[in-house]
């Protein structure tokens, strides 16, 4: 584990242990709605077994007040944003995904894995290792972004690779959930190979979130 991942991780944990309680992770953040659904680049982790089979191990012990479980078709690993639906045009996706399939020709699948636990106040995630190759593709994206737009939406840098377990449904106490992450904290990770990015079309259901997928673009093709 690379040194920024270690720190990450401890001092991540550190501040959950002296987190009192959970922050609803789902209010509404600047231009959504319940009808509205966002274009956006994830990583995603379909006929993954290793990380399947770790991820309900794990939420067999997180079935607890204030945690909200992700269904294992909807884990994720949020890359790039691209905009609201009702705001890009088809061309423009038609242009960025094009760009993007062009530049993700050169670039190998991903090797990674995902684990231990890795809990903040909006929910339990996965950490996912090495961050510098998930941070190269996100480069690659944004500068197919670039070579589309002069503008690419959201900032290059705060970017920290991670997949989501758990979303935090209430200000419930947090001592409960610490008291049954402790027995995850050591357990080996999973290991996946992502071949391609997803650009979704995000919408929030029921407590959770879905997608449609608009297209892939497969890495080292």
């Amino acid at each position: 584990m690379s040194s920024r991942e270690l720190a990450s991780l401890h001092q991540r944990w550190t501040a959950y242990q002296d987190l009192p309680e959970l922050t609803n992770h789902w209010y509404w953040r600047p231009g959504w709605r319940a009808d509205r659904q966002f274009y956006t680049w994830h990583l995603t982790f379909e006929h993954q077994a290793e990380l399947h089979h770790l991820v309900t191990d794990v939420q067999r012990q997180l079935n607890l007040p204030g945690l909200d479980l992700v269904p294992l078709d909807g884990l994720h690993l949020t890359m790039q944003g691209l905009g609201f639906t009702d705001e890009v045009t088809n061309s423009d996706i038609e242009a960025v995904v094009a760009e993007t399939r062009r530049r993700c020709a050169s670039l190998p699948p991903l090797e990674l894995s995902l684990g231990p636990v890795d809990p903040d106040a909006e929910g339990i995630g996965m950490l996912v290792r090495p961050w510098d190759r998930i941070e190269h593709l996100r480069a690659t994206i944004r500068d197919a972004i670039g070579a589309v737009w002069q503008t690419v939406p959201e900032a290059a840098g705060g970017f920290r690779p991670h997949v989501t377990i758990a979303y935090s449904g209430s200000q419930a106490p947090t001592a409960p959930i610490c008291d049954r992450l402790n027995a995850f904290r050591h357990q080996p990770p999973a290991r996946v190979t992502i071949r391609q990015a997803t650009l979704i079309a995000l919408r929030r259901e029921h407590r959770s979130y879905r997608w449609t997928t608009v297209a892939t673009v497969p890495l080292g093709e």
